[in-house]
């Protein structure tokens, strides 16, 4: 009788679970099935949103899976390890399945113990599951891989996609093992969720992830081409956060769309969706884009090292309010608009000449929704650094970006309340009230609320030339 092992990771659901349905499909009544997910503390980002949303719902699906008579069994420590202790206590141990990542950390993971599986004669069943096409799937006629967005988005839109494949019921057993390294790894797994604390309500979970999906479909798809720049209404779908843990299948993301009526938005959200491979797509050909600009002419950017108007960034003090909102919406809740997300980036590396890493690592750290490969391109992006990047000439005004995407300045005011009595003409450009109106409103700028820590009009001649001399 063989042991066959289910490796989750990102992958926190049972629905349409790739490597988990074909295990089910592919092992016999004789096989032994263990499920089990690797705690590995060098992958901890401790003392962060990022962090503690992950365990969250990991949690979640732990008790979820419990609940459907699938036992989750953990591991903890070096990864190679623990892996060649349950080897030794499990010789029979001859098949893992499991959802292999294709860039960054999880790549070089799998890529290292493709060696020991091989070593140790256990069968490795891998799937691309995380993403509708994979990092080498899509290619010019030249078999090279895009740089451009556009042309890739062409060429993604005429490929078929898998289909979803809903898991209705469980038909297989998998019995909770009492093993002295899975009852370890139990008790780390506890420790860390006893220690999860985050100042804010976070939903989690495969039914919380359907209901927000069919939420987006229902109210917010109609609207999404326009509704989804404005912070305040935001029309966005919220499934980011969900995406990023596996615990919604982008098979089932993409079924559900294409089921509505063709429209614009409907075309608008599919590029979105679309955006999420290229990226995935351009960290696998740029390995080393988290701290290498993919552009080799701007890797020698002197840039300035404010601490100070860093801080001012990140706790949202900066003085300009669409600024100081977005951040503080990131501070409060783990989660920024993406609209405000760009408008933030472009202030913090074009108006403060400050390092896009800072930024990206910050975003890290604060985001629940945090993947990499769209977090670092999405900065590149920023920073006119990246394969598909902004010309380095496209700077955001914040003030006219806040003009045009909170008009009336509600995001500013729900994010900044000692702004809430100042005039909508004002509200964007606090600073220039007049004395007796600011005295009239009981709020003195500079004071309760700061003034601009940079002149936009005059940094944006020096970031032209910073630029334009590298």
């Amino acid at each position: 009788m063989g042991k066959t092992v289910m490796w989750f990771r990102k992958d926190l659901r049972l629905d349409d679970n790739t490597a988990f349905n074909k295990m089910i499909e592919e092992s016999t009544e004789t096989d032994e099935l263990i499920c089990l997910f690797q705690l590995n503390p060098t992958q901890f980002l401790e003392e962060s949103f990022n962090h503690a949303a992950f365990f969250n719902s990991l949690n979640t699906f732990f008790e979820h899976t419990e609940a459907k008579g699938v036992s989750i069994h953990f591991l903890y420590g070096d990864l190679e390890e623990t892996f060649t202790e349950l080897k030794k206590s499990y010789q029979e141990w001859d098949k893992i399945y499991f959802n292999k990542d294709e860039r960054g950390f999880g790549r070089q993971r799998d890529q290292d113990m493709l060696a020991f599986f091989e070593n140790n004669q256990i069968r490795v069943h891998s799937y691309q599951d995380s993403h509708l096409h994979g990092v080498e799937e899509i290619k010019k006629p030249t078999g090279e891989s895009y740089k451009v967005f556009t042309p890739y988005f062409r060429k993604w839109l005429t490929l078929p996609k898998s289909p979803y494949e809903r898991t209705t019921k469980i038909t297989r057993s998998f019995e909770k093992l009492s093993h002295p390294l899975f009852r370890n790894g139990q008790k780390e797994f506890e420790k860390i969720v006893e220690n999860i604390n985050l100042p804010f309500d976070y939903e989690c979970g495969e039914a919380a992830a359907e209901e927000v999906l069919k939420e987006f479909i229902k109210n917010h798809l109609h609207d999404y081409q326009k509704g989804r720049d404005y912070p305040f209404s935001d029309q966005t779908s919220k499934l980011s956060r969900f995406l990023r843990t596996g615990e919604i299948s982008i098979r089932k993301v993409w079924y559900a769309l294409n089921a509505e009526p063709d429209s614009d938005s409907r075309q608008t959200f599919i590029s979105e969706l679309c955006w999420r491979d290229f990226y995935n797509m351009i960290y696998f050909e740029n390995p080393k884009q988290k701290t290498q600009e993919i552009k080799e002419q701007y890797r020698q950017l002197q840039w300035t090292s404010n601490q100070n108007a860093f801080e001012c960034w990140k706790e949202g003090q900066t003085g300009f309010p669409i600024v100081d909102a977005g951040m503080r919406q990131l501070n409060q809740i783990g989660w920024m608009h993406n609209r405000v997300r760009m408008i933030v980036a472009s202030f913090l590396i074009k108006d403060l000449m400050i390092n896009w890493r800072k930024g990206e690592e910050y975003f890290q750290q604060k985001l629940v929704d945090y993947d990499p490969a769209s977090n670092i391109g999405g900065w590149q992006w920023a920073a006119s650094t990246g394969t598909d990047a902004v010309p380095y000439f496209r700077i955001f005004n914040p003030t006219l970006q806040g003009k045009k995407f909170d008009p009336h300045g509600d995001f500013i005011r729900q994010y900044i309340p000692e702004l809430k009595a100042v005039p909508n003409e004002y509200i964007h450009e606090p600073s220039k009230m007049p004395a007796a109106l600011q005295k009239d409103i009981a709020i003195s700028c500079g004071k309760d609320y700061p003034s601009p820590i940079v002149d936009h009009q005059k940094i944006r001649s020096e970031i032209l030339a910073f630029f334009k001399t590298n």
